[in-house]
């Protein structure tokens, strides 16, 4: 049985600096562990790659040969490799005997709440190599400081968890940085618990431009309640006990998931 990450999250969120944090920790405290790189947009690695999709397919010759975008490329790419899965199974056999795998995933999210084709490479590698995943999904702390971008981080999260249907975690990265966003209308803990989102309401209707929606907002607001699936646990990549804080309680969703 092998265990790993899926990391994933918006563009900025921190995902390949948490890979390189996480998997300089893990070798801190001796463990074996393989980054595998599946953006085919991320050119610029600090982490030492044990399998890279570049190998396989590159984002920049799919744009060129069929005139796509960096959107429609990456969404070619994402297709390209769930058809190509057997290369991505070769490529990890060898690491399966003693290294914990972290696979850092594209930025483009609507991957993870609209395609299948992440979630099904994610399926067929959990299948056919017998792997333990979780998904770590990074939401940059900045937007608790505007009401609007929190509530659609809470939506974007909780259609990520329904649609990937693993063992997950939400957390809000770059913790650190978050007083020079300017000061939060609540306490961090009301943001990361996810308490009554009614209170936001006021703060909402001060924006002209999210006032129009208002209803709208209420409305999402009530579904994100109702599901009550969606808290977020905080990271300051930089200090080391924050990761100690992560590798047991991804273990323990993991081995939830198991039994």
């Amino acid at each position: 049985m092998v265990f790993g990450q899926v990391v994933i999250g918006p563009p900025g969120s921190g995902k390949t600096t948490y890979c390189n944090g996480m998997s300089q920790f893990l070798k801190l405290i001796g463990r074996k562990v393989a980054v595998i790189n599946l953006d085919p947009a991320n050119d610029a690695l600090p982490y030492e790659c044990a399998v890279n999709i570049e190998e396989l397919v590159k984002l920049s010759d799919v744009m060129i040969e069929h005139s796509l975008g960096p959107n429609g490329g990456l969404v070619y790419c994402m297709d390209y490799l769930e058809k190509n899965i057997d290369w991505l199974q070769s490529k990890l056999e060898p690491l399966l005997k003693d290294h914990y795998l972290l696979f850092d995933f594209p930025g483009q999210v609507e991957l993870f709440f609209l395609h299948s084709n992440a979630k099904s490479v994610i399926t067929k590698l959990i299948k056919k190599l017998n792997l333990r995943l979780t998904a770590v999904h990074l939401v940059d702390a900045h937007l608790c400081s505007d009401p609007g971008k929190y509530v659609s981080a809470l939506l974007l999260s909780l259609s990520t968890m329904l649609h990937l249907e693993l063992p997950h975690i939400n957390v809000l990265s770059k913790i650190d940085l978050i007083e020079s966003y300017g000061k939060l209308a609540f306490n961090l803990e009301y943001y990361t618990d996810v308490q009554d989102l009614s209170y936001l309401q006021y703060h909402l209707d001060q924006d002209p431009r999210s006032a129009k929606y208002r209803k709208l907002t209420k409305e999402l607001c009530e579904v994100i309640e109702d599901y009550n699936l969606v808290n977020f646990t905080t990271l300051d990549i930089q200090v080391c006990w924050f990761l100690s804080i992560y590798l047991p309680e991804i273990t323990w969703f993991l081995f939830q998931c198991v039994a």
